[in-house]
């Protein structure tokens, strides 16, 4: 069998002020789709980091059109991840002179898409036997006429009670 080398095209987007725990959650349900699956998905989804990986999945998508001649609709995600990037490290002014350390995370995403593996195309089906086989088939015989269903019982009538 020869390998044939599949086509893949990336688009990554540093420094997103995301948490990378929040934007892996939203990488999850994209991996392994097409291109417009993917999109509704992030369309209809709720969480920021959507927004943000919809914006590296158009990128990654235009870089296939316009550097590598592929129709954006036809490719699958092959790859969607997130790294955690640095931590920009704060100090919020709290009661009696102290300070409180706030940590806002940046994450890195990346988007891979590819073409679609193909299915190989199956053997042609061989030649139906000829005429004189279905000859010697016997013919099926006539089906019975099908009998009414039995009519549903009614449930007894209640007693009347006599008054005293």
């Amino acid at each position: 069998m020869s390998t044939v080398e599949r086509q893949e095209v990336r688009a990554v987007a540093k420094w997103v002020r995301l948490s990378p725990r929040k934007a892996r959650l939203v990488t999850e349900h994209i991996r392994g789709r097409s291109v417009p699956e993917a999109r509704t998905v992030l369309a209809f989804t709720p969480r920021a980091a959507a927004r943000e990986i919809e914006k590296v999945l158009r990128s990654a998508v235009a870089n296939a059109e316009a550097n590598h001649n592929l129709r954006g609709d036809e490719l699958v995600v092959s790859a969607a991840f997130v790294d955690e990037g640095p931590v920009i490290k704060r100090f919020r002014a709290r009661a009696r002179g102290r300070g409180v350390r706030i940590q806002k995370p940046t994450c890195h995403i990346t988007v891979t898409l590819a073409a679609p593996k193909r299915a190989p195309e199956p053997a042609p089906l061989p030649p139906a036997p000829k005429e004189e086989a279905k000859a010697e088939e016997p013919k099926p015989k006539p089906k019975a006429a099908a009998k009414k269903p039995a009519a549903k019982r009614k449930a007894p009538a209640k007693k009347k009670e006599a008054k005293a």
